[in-house]
Order: structure tokens, then C-alpha cells, then sequence
């Protein structure tokens, strides 16, 4: 099972974060914990967001309302350490940092305080979000001298230490998203920041600040860029979009539909090539890099899903990490194939029938568990997508039309 224990912390757990006081075994753990019985991985309520880090004795959580908690696990049972209580409405996202200790929360009375620990008591610090709609999700940059804050107010915010007034400043990106952020990643440059949005598309934006961040620290490229300079818009989906990770090297971003799709882009910053994979099981909720070729997902239907990357960086599913029930009969199997399957194969060449794209389909059958394709066409005007693959039911011809 994926889940290595069920602890009933609270009724409803809005969003979470682990310390980062004992190293983490592997890179794939902090998917993996269930923090309430009968509820999706990503906790009961599905829109909310999650912020995991290193597998670690000590979480905090908010149990949906306007306080964090700190659970210790102490021999055989988690004990409450501390209560943050300085929101005013539920918080919405929190994140852990991993070197610096200090937890960064966010929440829908429109406020973000950086927490600090000195001695046995949590100490806020103020942070100037300039919002006015609700805070959404929250995380730390690699080098921890910034975070980005997604809101309901078609913006996010990039924060930064201003020594003189104690207290965090932000820059905001506006007027590029077209509805709420549901989620954050940053490049491992520290400099691009991925988000997605419930308006369907997931863009990579610059947040190079001056006297934060030095020029020529690690790519020319992303130093020269601005800051709120758009360096690309995906627009991949048709249906909401969540869970955004980069992964290692920073070379692949990869995220989650609403309609069980999830999309992998290689080389966002150059010549973007994009691959969707379209599940006939329910949508998930985030995803997680656990090596530059392996990617675990967890959504709706409580169960992680691995997918790999071939020599090629063809990207399919390749089990779920549970164990599944026995298969049904091939009668049976055949009918629900049926049912799903082609509803979604119809699905994708309904859209690439009603779009400029070019593209083909190609007869490489791996089951009927996923449907895969690339598509080729422009995304950021000076990128091109590459060609699209349809994996299903056997049968299929070669057609160059699409």
C-alpha cells in the first residue's frame, strides 16, 4: 500500500507541510502519507493545495480554519506542539523552508506571514501581499530568499526580505493570468516561475529581482529576462490546471488537468515540445518528479500513478503504486474500453479536428489503460510543438490526417 499509516489529525485538512529537520529518505515520500481515512491524497477537500517536504517526524497542517497546528511524533503517537494563530479565514497553502526552518503560510483573508522559530515560540513576520482577493498557494524558491504567493485575484506575488522594515515586500505579476492561480514551481535557477490557472493554461514567467537575485549566477538567459517578463504560455488544456513541477535538471515541466490529462513540455525556454497523456481514470490533483525520467501523480482516484520516460522521452503510465483489484473479465473489459476509452480518443481528435494543427497518428499499442499524443503546432509563436501518438485499442492505422 501507498500509504504507510492513517493518522485522524482533524475532520478536513486544508493543506500541510513537513519539517525539514530530518533528511528525507527519497525524493518520492512526501506523496505518499494520507493524513485522513476515506479522503483523496490530496486531502478532503480537493481544491485545496499541499506543500510537502521532507519526510520528517515533525507536520504542520491547518484543520480547516484560520490556525496551524505542529504535530511531534513522539514513539507511538503524534503529539501538538504549537498553534499559529494570526489569519483571520482559513489558510489555504503553506510551505516549510528546507535550509532556512522557517514556514511561510497564506490564507483567504488576503495575508502571508513568514514564521521563525526562536527558542520554543513561532514568531511572525508581516508580509505585504498587496491582494484583494484571497491567497491561494504558497512555496519557497530554491535558494529561500524569495517565495511566490497564487491568488484568486488573477496575480501572484514574488516576496523578499526588506532588512530595514523587517518585514517581506512583494512584486507583483499582473494582467497575465485570466482567472485564479491554483499552483507554483520554481526553476531550479531560481529565477522562472511556472504557474497554472483555472483558466486552463500554465505560463513560465521571470521574477528576476534586482539586489535579490545576480546576474550571470547560473543562466545568462534568465538573468537578461525581466521581471513579470512571460518567457511562455501553454495552452494545452481546455479544462482547469494544477499541480506544475519542474523537474531535476529543469528541463521537462509537467502538469495535471481537470479532464485526466497530464502534459509534459521539454525545453520551455527555446523550442518547446509538448506530449498530453489522456488517463481513462479520474483526474489527478499534483504531480512530483522523483528522478529526471520518473514521475509519481496522485489525484481523485486515492491511488499514486508512476509514469516514465523512454530513451526517446516518449512519457506513458507505466502501474499504479497500489494494488488494483482483480481484472475483470475480457467481455467486460472490452465494453469499459469501449465506454472510456474512445470518449476519449474522441475527446482528442474532436479538439485536433476544430484547431490549425498538424499532426498523425501512429499504430504503437502499450494497453488501454492510457491514451497518449503529442501534438505539433505554435505555442509561443517562435516554438513548435512536436508530433502526437495515440496509444489504445489495437487496430489502429496510420492516417495523415489525424
Amino acid at each position: 500500500m501507498a500509504a504507510a499509516a492513517i493518522h485522524q489529525f482533524a475532520e478536513c485538512i486544508t493543506c500541510h507541510a513537513w519539517s525539514p529537520d530530518q533528511s528525507s529518505e527519497t525524493n518520492a515520500l512526501p506523496l505518499l502519507p494520507v493524513l485522513r481515512s476515506r479522503s483523496p491524497l490530496v486531502g478532503s477537500d480537493p481544491q485545496s493545495p499541499r506543500a510537502w517536504r521532507s519526510s520528517s517526524a515533525v507536520i504542520a497542517f491547518c484543520p480547516n480554519n484560520h490556525e496551524v497546528h505542529i504535530y511531534k511524533f513522539f514513539t507511538d503517537k503524534w503529539e501538538k506542539l504549537h498553534v499559529l494563530s494570526k489569519h483571520d479565514q482559513i489558510v489555504s497553502g503553506i510551505d516549510w523552508s528546507k535550509s532556512s526552518n522557517k514556514i511561510v503560510t497564506v490564507s483567504h483573508d488576503r495575508n502571508s506571514y513568514v514564521w521563525t522559530q526562536e527558542g520554543s515560540d513561532w514568531v511572525p513576520t508581516l508580509v505585504i501581499l498587496k491582494l484583494n482577493r484571497a491567497a491561494l498557494c504558497v512555496q519557497w524558491s530554491p535558494k529561500e530568499n524569495k517565495f511566490a504567493v497564487g491568488s484568486g485575484a488573477k496575480s501572484v506575488c514574488v516576496c523578499y526580505y526588506e532588512q530595514e522594515n523587517n518585514w517581506w515586500i512583494s512584486k507583483v505579476i499582473r494582467k497575465r493570468h485570466e482567472s485564479s492561480v491554483t499552483s507554483l514551481a520554481w526553476h531550479p535557477n531560481n529565477i522562472y516561475l511556472a504557474t497554472t490557472s483555472t483558466d486552463g493554461k500554465c505560463r513560465v514567467f521571470s521574477t528576476f529581482i534586482k539586489g535579490v537575485d545576480k546576474r550571470g549566477s547560473q543562466s545568462s538567459t534568465s538573468t537578461d529576462s525581466k521581471f513579470g517578463e512571460q518567457i511562455a504560455q501553454l495552452d494545452l488544456s481546455s479544462t482547469w490546471v494544477f499541480g506544475v513541477r519542474w523537474s531535476p535538471s529543469g528541463k521537462t515541466l509537467a502538469y495535471a488537468g481537470h479532464n485526466s490529462m497530464v502534459y509534459f513540455i521539454d525545453e520551455v525556454e527555446s523550442s518547446p515540445a509538448a506530449q498530453n497523456l489522456a488517463l481513462r481514470d479520474l483526474p489527478l490533483r499534483d504531480v512530483l518528479f522523483v528522478s529526471e525520467r520518473t514521475l509519481v501523480g496522485v489525484g481523485f482516484d486515492c491511488n499514486p500513478m508512476i509514469f516514465t520516460a523512454d530513451d526517446t522521452g516518449l512519457w506513458s503510465f507505466i502501474r499504479f503504486l497500489d494494488e488494483r483489484k482483480a481484472a475483470p473479465s475480457a467481455s467486460k473489459a472490452s465494453q469499459d474500453w469501449t465506454v472510456k476509452s474512445w470518449y476519449g480518443i474522441w475527446k482528442i481528435t474532436s479538439a485536433l479536428q476544430n484547431s490549425s494543427r498538424e499532426g498523425f497518428i501512429t499504430n504503437q499499442i502499450k494497453g488501454t489503460s492510457v491514451i497518449t499524443h503529442r501534438t505539433q503546432g505554435t505555442i509561443l509563436g517562435s516554438g513548435v510543438l512536436q508530433v502526437f501518438k495515440i496509444q489504445g485499442q489495437p487496430g489502429w492505422k496510420d492516417s495523415p490526417d489525424g
